[in-house]
């Protein structure tokens, strides 16, 4: 279950280069259920006053995950949805076995002692209230620089675009301005559940100190930095697989590691250098090769690890990362 986080769109999100191999990876061996929060993306966009509380959120979680029929369940925390889901266990002990954190929250922009904050989080609500609706993006690029600070110029475009089509301007103010109030730091130490925490050192939108504040409060977390700058983590960036390979391997769902995979060196070594982020035009000048060769290498890589469809090279990537992992140890 992921927990709902600002600015998605249940259709829009499959299309899109910053979102696809998220929704992608994480339903290639698992069944996972997402929602658009209250106000935004798919659902009703006409809501009351007391739509963005805390409150509000968990009691959307709660009736999404009975409609669902879950017993119990893993929770995905990105983002706000990481102090959602903190206030979600806290009322509903004993149904999540595993939470999951990425680039998550427990505290607020305006609960966090900083002049600093406190200046930034008012700049971001005038630009919010100025230009979020306008067809010109250059108002919500401030956003999107932020989120991804090493977008392609596609997923750039994208995030402009989905501020647009996910939420309202007024909607966009009330949403940016209750998930700054928000504070659940108190909660977190009841919280008896096993918990991996990953954050970007260089995240700009969250502090990688709040990732490290929620380890530090949960009893059983554990916390795994990851090397990059974009709150969303891409495709193509090393800590996407480095995240995929921590789940799978906190989640205990996916296959164990293998060394008969049968993998000849040149295809190892390409695996490698997927891992690293780089492209296969990349790989091809380092290797001195032709891309098409980088891309047969990939395909029969792909083919050997039984990994397939939009996901099949982070998949096969955080493979190599898990088993060359588990080689040193």
């Amino acid at each position: 279950m992921k927990a709902a986080n600002w600015m998605t769109h249940l259709d829009h999100d499959w299309r899109s280069p910053v979102w696809r191999h998220w929704l992608a990876a994480l339903g290639e061996r698992r069944t996972m259920i997402r929602y658009d929060e209250r106000g935004c993306g798919l659902s009703d966009r006409d809501v009351g006053d007391d739509a963005f509380t805390l409150d509000r959120w968990v009691r959307d979680l709660e009736c999404v995950v009975d409609a669902a029929g879950l017993d119990t369940f893993a929770l995905l925390g990105l983002s706000q949805g990481a102090a959602l889901s903190i206030e979600y266990m806290a009322r509903n002990p004993g149904r999540v076995t595993h939470f999951i954190v990425c680039g998550g929250f427990a505290r607020g922009r305006a609960r966090r002692d900083s002049v600093a904050s406190a200046e930034e989080n008012e700049t971001l609500a005038t630009l919010i209230r100025v230009g979020w609706g306008r067809s010109n993006a250059a108002f919500r690029r401030t956003f999107t620089t932020m989120f991804l600070p090493e977008g392609t110029p596609e997923q750039i475009e994208w995030f402009d675009d989905v501020q647009r089509v996910s939420a309202s301007p007024e909607t966009a103010a009330r949403i940016f301005a209750a998930r700054g109030d928000l504070d659940v730091t108190a909660r977190a130490p009841d919280i008896d559940v096993p918990t991996l925490v990953m954050h970007a050192r260089e995240d700009a939108v969250v502090p990688f100190a709040e990732g490290r504040l929620i380890a530090a409060l949960v009893p059983q977390a554990r916390f795994v930095p990851l090397e990059g700058r974009n709150h969303v983590l891409l495709e193509t960036e090393p800590a996407w697989a480095e995240f995929l390979s921590s789940v799978d391997e906190f989640l205990g769902s996916s296959p164990a590691p293998s060394e008969d995979w049968d993998l000849s060196a040149r295809e190892e070594q390409i695996l490698e250098m997927v891992a690293e982020g780089r492209s296969n035009e990349e790989i091809a000048d380092a290797l001195v090769l032709s891309v098409r060769t980088v891309e047969r290498h990939l395909s029969n890589s792909y083919a050997k690890l039984r990994v397939s469809g939009k996901a099949a090279r982070a998949a096969a990537a955080a493979r190599y990362v898990r088993a060359t992992r588990h080689r040193v140890g």
